[in-house]
């Protein structure tokens, strides 16, 4: 059973952003289920993944423009988790050096919008590890390697991300 607890409540910027967030994967989830209903549930996986991975590949793009040291791990990911994403997701690191950061996000908005949906944990399951392939790409594109182990929407305590030299 997923909890994806949330204990950062009241703060107007993060409410705002989980909002956003929440509300960008409403669309990726009803499409995915709309689609999956109508049986064509792999040809939407399939562009869902395909757009998020360009997604990734712009965001990435964007962070190695931004980051003064491109091939810095934690320059990296300082640039790419501000201060309001940090507490958005609920961001705890746990090792945090110039060749590998290791997070512990303990909340995950797009997962509250797909629970509020009403989605099974195995759509959620789905539509998280779609998602991740944003993540994914970003590292790519930063020339990092990424390893998701736990994830909330597996019914883990947390999700579990390595960001890595190769």
């Amino acid at each position: 059973m997923i909890d994806n607890k949330i204990s950062i409540i009241g703060d107007p910027v993060v409410d705002i952003q989980r909002s956003a967030i929440g509300h960008r994967s409403t669309w990726t989830g009803l499409t995915y289920t709309k689609a999956r209903d109508a049986g064509k549930a792999e040809e939407a996986e399939k562009i869902i993944r395909e757009a998020i991975v360009e997604t990734g590949k712009i965001q990435g793009a964007e962070i190695k423009a931004k980051c003064q040291d491109p091939e810095n791990v934690t320059c990296f990911i300082e640039t790419f988790l501000t201060p309001t994403n940090l507490k958005t997701y609920e961001v705890e690191y746990r090792t945090k050096t110039e060749d590998r950061v290791y997070l512990e996000f303990h909340h995950c908005p797009l997962l509250k919008a797909w629970q509020d949906l009403g989605f099974d944990d195995a759509t959620c399951e789905k539509l998280c590890d779609m998602a991740m392939d944003g993540d994914r790409t970003i590292a790519e594109t930063m020339g990092f390697e990424f390893k998701l182990e736990d994830t909330i929407a597996d019914g883990c305590k947390t999700c579990q991300i390595t960001y890595f030299k190769k």
